[in-house]
């Protein structure tokens, strides 16, 4: 606006925006000290206390495992998390959430005992809990430092762990509710197993990946019958020993077979085409078998002396192999399921560590893995096996070992899922939850209807124990509701230590006798309780009893945690207190690399959020970024997104700092009413309330990627590039107490204090310190989202539709006459628009304002320069010379004589003292 000479007499007359507010945001070094003031004055704190009479809003926060800092992944999580208990508390709720973290389990242990070296065989099972207690508690304080800089909002006194006294006490109540009951049994049975850590694991607990498999077609050999063979084919040659059945479908055709050198073969017909093409095998049907013809006949063990019987499932299918299924029920849940159900043994002759033991003598104390070779060798020996070749296929590994697994059967402790309708009840339970995205219910309901029963036992040391015991005259196992009541007492009173510290009797109550023998001498178990039993229960141990039967609004987690958490959480909550413990349940997406892909250390490509983004850019920077995402998908990140974001950011600031030199908060005092404001300020007020009422929309659905797209184009387009330069002439030359003036300072005093109140849940810092500089002597998080709904005024939109459809066109005409050289400012120009004046409802004056040009004329009689013309859709537009001359003071070219001031510019500076020119 201002012209470059300095000797200009009217400089000083000119009402030029002031502020000390920065231009330079310099995030990564101011930040800190914010930080420390919100926690200096308990800001978090205070916001929820001034809303102690509001409706209530719980987050309950899914605790982080207490191992490294906060990943990108963490941030985006944490972050997404705050703005909606921002968003939440300006939108009047009283909000909570206390963040909890998860410290028990296998990763630290294994962290730990790695740290000991070799230490770690001299160290007793209680010193190796102390030192996992202090491992996790230094992360806990890590990560605890990284969400004070994501600028999240939390209370450092008012959190929870996994491994706090009261934690674990209530771990151990909730265990005893279910066990009570009768949710939780002791069986054996094939869980999921890690031979590495020597520990089953939990569903939740595995990661897929490749794997290459020995895949082997093996004949057992028909009692009774000459050379008759049942072909099997299986992918895990080392449980063949366990082997005890074969295993058919009564709803599939099966027939006795001719091969060209491997004897009579029995097979499905379904699959005798696929099983020629993988075998190279030629096979010429002899005749059909029917059940009852597969259920007369006895199999021979092809290298032990054993015999296998005929069975029937539906889990036999003409997928893969020959529809006649390899059935070991020590090792696989169908296998297991119809062995025991026909009455066998579920024999595995593999220890923890997965060697064999002496219930197969041949190979005893040779690791499964090594053995597969050796039993493939074998089955060539005894001429059992048809074909061996290798197969790539995806198989279950151990989320921490990274090793594949396998499936065993052990004495193990677990939840039943189907006691009592407990499945049947919580998919009917699912279905009352807002699931977001939607999808989110197809796939946890899928998961919950055929996941088995819940393996809650471990093998390990750092965790919290099961209260079982073992008699050492008769090896019963003892657990009962006595004896769970008893120790949880003793665990709110000296802690879950206790159970490593004193010996059985101080544990058990007076008098506690083994139920089979009678004897008095037990010893505790080692088994401790899985972790996700730990997070799974953290609605009980962190509401308490007084939430009764409430659920939290909200649980929000990546979406892997449909299979985790969502789950875990579900299983107790619906056994226990009859519904979820949630509302409604958001999930994220992982974050990737800019090309797509997963980080990982190998690549290269891991974007640390401290390190990479919060000490370069700023954590405000950060937190714009997670708002621009649409979270529910994967997202991407990369140097380029952060530049694009800081860019972003750069135009919000400036609109920040524009608002900031031309009002303050002592304006918002004049409490002006519509009738007394002037049309453009109604209007972009008017647009302002839409925005508003958008935005808290938007913040409601968790549509933070809208927020920020609405946000900044009402910044950068509706006010940075029409408002600000519409009223640019009347905030910079009309008298400061001019009505016209104090119109536009009051909506721009209305804007700014909307706009920081608006982007408080995601720019936290920046609303923050504007606020302050707006001199608003509280937090920005005291208030409220504005109502705003007294500005609406759709009959004004209407009215200023054709003006503004039409500036459009004068704008291209400008650029036009820009293009020919014929014009700089446009306040160099006169607009003659063709067309009926009345149909417009505004002077030429207020043309002229709304278009930032000298003049508008509905009449081109006069004879001026023509610089450009343009035929639009709202008519023929002519941009011309002015005929009046430039008003060295504001610029329009609306003086009567070249160097003289304009009448408006003349009263103003009349008025002046002289000092100010």
């Amino acid at each position: 606006m201002a012209k470059p000479e300095t000797e200009n007499p009217y400089s000083k007359t000119v009402l030029l925006p002031e502020t000390n507010f920065p231009m330079k945001a310099d995030l990564a070094k101011r930040e800190p000290g914010q930080i420390q003031i919100w926690k200096d004055q308990k800001v978090f704190q205070k916001m929820k206390e001034i809303r102690k009479s509001k409706p209530s809003f719980v987050l309950h926060d899914g605790p982080p495992y207490a191992n490294g800092n906060f990943h990108v992944g963490h941030s985006l999580n944490k972050i997404l998390k705050d703005i909606i208990i921002k968003s939440k508390t300006l939108s009047g709720y009283q909000t909570d959430m206390i963040p909890g973290w998860d410290c028990h389990g296998l990763p630290i242990e294994v962290q730990v005992l790695k740290n000991l070296g070799k230490e770690a065989r001299n160290t007793s099972p209680s010193e190796l809990r102390k030192k996992c207690r202090e491992y996790a508690t230094e992360f806990v304080g890590k990560q605890g430092d990284d969400l004070n800089r994501f600028l999240c909002f939390w209370d450092e006194n008012h959190k929870y762990l996994t491994m706090a006294p009261e934690f674990e006490a209530r771990i151990v109540e909730v265990f005893g509710s279910l066990f009570e009951k009768g949710y939780i049994y002791k069986g054996k049975k094939p869980v999921y197993w890690c031979i590495d850590l020597a520990t089953a694991h939990a569903e939740a607990e595995i990661e897929y990946q490749n794997h290459v498999s020995p895949s082997i077609y093996v004949k057992f050999a028909v009692k009774g019958e000459t050379d008759t063979y049942c072909l099997i084919w299986t992918t895990t040659p080392w449980t063949l020993p366990a082997n005890l059945a074969i295993c058919f479908n009564e709803e599939l055709a099966y027939s006795l077979f001719q091969s060209d050198n491997h004897g009579r073969l029995i097979l499905a017909d379904g699959l005798k085409e696929a099983v020629e093409q993988k075998t190279g095998i030629t096979l010429t049907k002899i005749k059909s078998l029917s059940n009852a013809d597969l259920n007369q006949m006895v199999f021979q063990h092809p290298f032990l002396e054993r015999e296998s019987i005929p069975l029937f499932g539906n889990h036999v299918t003409l997928d893969a192999g020959t529809g006649c299924v390899h059935t070991a029920p020590g090792h696989g849940t169908d296998d297991y399921r119809v062995g025991t159900a026909a009455g066998l043994p579920t024999l595995s002759p593999v220890d923890d560590y997965g060697r064999y033991t002496d219930e197969f003598e041949m190979m005893k104390g040779i690791k499964i893995w090594d053995a597969n070779p050796k039993i493939v060798e074998l089955l060539r020996e005894k001429n059992a096996l048809v074909h061996f070749s290798e197969f790539t296929h995806s198989y279950p590994h151990s989320w921490r070992s990274k090793k594949p697994l396998i499936f065993r059967a052990t004495p193990q402790w677990f939840f039943s899922i189907d006691h009592n309708g407990l499945r049947e009840e919580s998919l009917k339970a699912i279905d009352k939850v807002q699931w977001i995205p939607d999808w989110g219910i197809t796939r946890i309901r899928s998961m919950v209807e055929s996941r088995p029963d819940w393996c809650l036992s471990r093998q390990r040391n750092w965790g919290v124990p099961i209260p079982s015991f073992t008699c050492k005259s008769c090896g019963q196992t003892h657990l009962d509701d006595k004896t769970i009541q008893h120790f949880i007492q003793i665990v709110k009173k000296e802690g879950i230590e206790v159970w490593y510290e004193k010996e059985a009797k101080d544990l058990l109550p007076q008098g506690t006798k083994c139920n089979k023998c009678g004897s008095e001498d037990l010893k505790q178990d080692k088994d401790i309780l899985d972790v996700w039993f730990d997070s799974g229960v953290s609605s009980f141990a962190v509401f308490g009893d007084s939430i009764g039967k409430e659920p939290a609004d909200l649980y929000l987690e990546g979406s892997d945690q449909h299979r985790g958490w969502f789950q875990s959480s579900l299983w107790p909550s619906m056994a226990i207190r009859k519904t979820p413990p949630y509302k409604s349940v958001l999930t994220h997406g992982y974050v990737l690399d800019d090309k797509g892909h997963a980080m990982s250390k190998s690549l290269g490509n891991v974007i640390n959020p401290t390190t990479d983004i919060i000490n370069q850019y700023g954590a405000d920077i950060l937190r714009l970024w997670v708002s621009t995402q649409d979270f529910r998908d994967d997202v991407k990140i990369g140097k380029d997104s952060i530049k694009t974001v800081s860019e972003a950011y750069r135009k919000i600031r400036n609109t920040f700092r524009y608002l900031l030199g031309n009002t303050n908060a002592d304006t918002l005092s004049w409490n002006l009413k519509k009738e007394e404001l002037e049309t453009i300020d109604r209007y972009y007020l008017h647009k302002l309330a839409k925005l508003n009422e958008d935005v808290k929309k938007l913040y409601d659905s968790y549509q933070f990627h809208q927020v920020y797209h609405k946000v900044l184009v009402f910044c950068t387009v509706d006010l940075s590039q029409d408002y600000f330069e519409i009223i640019r002439d009347r905030m910079y030359c009309d008298a400061k107490d001019s009505k016209t003036r104090r119109s536009s300072e009051y909506a721009l005093a209305l804007i700014l204090d909307v706009l920081t109140k608006l982007l408080a849940p995601i720019l936290s810092f920046t609303t923050e310190e504007v606020w302050t500089t707006f001199g608003k002597k509280d937090s920005v998080f005291y208030s409220d989202f504005s109502d705003l709904s007294q500005w609406i005024d759709e009959t004004l939109e209407t009215k200023l539709k054709p003006v503004f459809a039409t500036k459009e066109d004068v704008q291209k005409a400008l650029e036009e006459a820009r293009k020919l050289g014929k014009l700089g400012k446009s306040l160099e120009a006169e607009v003659i628009i063709e067309g009926d004046k009345d149909s417009y409802s505004f002077s030429p004056e207020e043309l002229a304002l709304f278009f930032v040009v000298s003049h508008v004329s509905f009449d081109g009689k006069e004879i001026q320069e023509v610089f450009s013309e343009w035929k639009g859709e709202t008519g023929s537009i002519q941009i011309r010379k002015p005929k009046h001359a430039e008003c060295p003071r504001c610029w329009r070219h609306v003086s009567e004589k070249e160097g003289t001031l304009c009448k408006r510019c003349e009263t103003v500076v009349s008025k002046l003292s002289p000092n100010n020119g």
